[in-house]
């Protein structure tokens, strides 16, 4: 609810305070007098985007206030999303600065215009004659039934399913794209793939290949250098083996001389077994070595193989090798499986598809089972607004495909007169027509969901008589319910006001400004008499305002 406005510096309005209550709240005044400006400052505190050329001094800054009781809107999560501080009594201000600039705050945080705009859409509701045409649009009449429906937290999960569902058809599509990218590449990576495999690459292969190399291309070197170690420890007369022997049996017989020389002997001894263990070693790797022309080609074509496969994809060793094998084999195996892949991701979204619809199916048969009790409640008030034939038909088809709002097409068809054809609303209907339903509509839904503050801009233009007593009968009704607002140039609707403001135009020091009286009951007499007789307020007129506050 709107508590109250202050508005300074703006158009033709120097500085005026505007306390609200709760009830029917009614704004009068001649045309041009300033009831547009006031709509104009409390839309720039809803988010419009500000002019300059709106400041009525340019040396000062614009300030508009506006005090909200929100405590009944449940607003707490959408505060704590855009970092707001939560007050149940919420404070907006928007300035626009001498320089041009525009600032607005919430409870005195500075916030973005998109921040403000969203927060608008929470507090207050604003609808003009020229603005009805909104009634016709699709995504309206949808939040319409649902609210009437009750459809909200179905219409939340409806929403989150079909995201989920959308996803993973974005997620196939990738798919199906990398699979036959990766298809038209499969068999040359195969080919590459099965050519390194049949290398059986293993850490340090290569340098074990070297190695075997080198032994196979120098035999007879090794039997020659083998042979001659061999004779130089086993020589009869000299050998190395016999003269350490003689040694270690010298050193052993000077161990009872002291700890020096028994452990100069155990290390002789050591060094004996060590020689024969050799030895023994030396004469095995003699016995062994022969010549092999065949192993010597196989391991050279091994190697050859190695280094061709380095060069052939840019590297510089066999671990390298090894990685591209395995980058391979993901890809080769990414591919072989991508069918399996795409057969799994398939079932999920069938079943995600069959989740959405039974969700879409439940929407549908709320709105159905909602449509004709809605249809009835605003044919009964358009009766009272002096269109007693008028109907209003909610046709809801099933489409075999999904949308934000389900998985049907709505489409509200109108016929003013009996016997007339049903068209779309927004075709067949007519200003003043719009003007009527639209209030219908709203004063059903005040019944049902806690709208914000609702202010309507003189959308009675085109009725009057019983019919504009009605329109404000109907206002005060809703206004039970929430803050209502009417802006108007009917008496019968001025007189249903809780509360009555009356919008002038003076001048002071020599320059015309807009300001705004709360009426009290004589004054209210007399403003009723001048929209009803002019500004002479006969006898009659004032008779005629008295019986209608009555």
């Amino acid at each position: 609810m709107l508590n109250s406005l202050s508005i300074k510096n703006f158009a033709l309005i120097e500085d005026i305070e505007l306390s609200l209550d709760e009830g029917l709240s009614i704004i009068t005044g001649e045309t041009g007098a300033g009831k547009s400006i006031l709509l104009g400052a409390l839309s720039l505190l809803l988010g419009k985007r500000a002019d300059f050329s709106s400041i009525r001094n340019p040396d000062e800054k614009c300030v508009i206030e506006g005090i909200f009781s929100i405590a009944t809107y449940q607003l707490e999560d959408f505060f704590a999303k855009q970092d707001l501080d939560y007050e149940p009594e919420s404070i907006i201000r928007r300035e626009i600065l001498p320089s041009g600039k525009s600032r607005a705050f919430v409870n005195d945080t500075p916030v973005r215009l998109q921040q403000l705009t969203a927060l608008g859409i929470h507090l207050v509701d604003i609808h003009s004659q020229h603005e009805t045409l909104f009634i016709g649009d699709t995504a309206y009449q949808y939040e319409v039934l649902d609210a009437l429906a009750g459809n909200e937290k179905l219409l939340s999960d409806y929403s989150e399913s079909l995201k989920t569902y959308k996803a993973h058809l974005k997620e196939l599509k990738e798919l199906e794209a990398k699979k036959l990218e990766a298809q038209k590449t499969y068999d040359y990576n195969l080919f590459l793939l099965n050519e390194l495999r049949e290398s059986q690459l293993k850490p340090g292969i290569q340098e074990e290949l070297e190695e075997q190399y080198q032994q196979y291309s120098n035999v007879e070197e090794l039997k020659e250098q083998l042979f001659s170690s061999l004779e130089q420890l086993q020589r009869e007369d000299l050998g190395i083996i016999d003269s350490l022997r003689e040694v270690r049996n010298k050193l052993d017989s000077l161990q009872n001389f002291g700890h020096n020389y028994r452990e100069l002997a155990t290390r002789m001894e050591s060094a004996l077994l060590e020689v024969e263990d050799m030895t023994i070693e030396i004469e095995r790797l003699s016995e062994n070595i022969e010549d092999d022309p065949q192993a010597l080609a196989v391991v050279s074509a091994q190697l050859e193989n190695l280094y061709q496969l380095q060069k052939k994809h840019g590297l510089s060793a066999v671990d390298e090798l090894i990685a591209l094998q395995n980058e391979l084999e993901e890809k080769v195996a990414e591919t072989e499986n991508a069918e399996e892949t795409t057969e799994k991701l398939h079932k999920i979204i069938e079943s995600s598809r069959i989740q959405t619809q039974k969700l879409g199916d439940k929407l549908t048969k709320n709105r159905k089972k909602t449509a004709p009790k809605f249809t009835k409640s605003v044919q009964s008030i358009l009766n009272k607004l002096g269109m007693p034939d008028a109907q209003l038909k909610v046709q809801l088809e099933k489409i075999g495909s999904f949308n934000s709002f389900g998985n049907d097409e709505m489409k509200w068809l109108f016929s003013a007169n009996k016997g007339g054809r049903f068209q779309e609303l927004h075709k067949s209907a007519s200003g003043g027509e719009l003007s009527r339903i639209t209030l219908a509509i709203k004063s059903i839904l005040a019944q049902f969901s806690k709208l914000p503050t609702l202010i309507f801009d003189e959308i009675d233009t085109g009725v009057s008589g019983e019919i504009a007593q009605k329109m404000g009968d109907i206002m005060n009704e809703m206004s039970a319910h929430l803050q209502v607002i009417s802006i108007t140039h009917l008496p019968q609707i001025a007189a249903k006001g809780n509360h009555h403001f009356k919008v002038f135009k003076e001048v002071k020091a020599g320059k015309t400004q807009t300001t705004i009286q709360k009426l009290n009951q004589t004054q209210r007499i007399d403003e009723l008499a001048e929209m009803l007789g002019g500004k002479e307020k006969s006898d009659s007129a004032i008779a005629h305002a008295k019986a209608l506050l009555q």
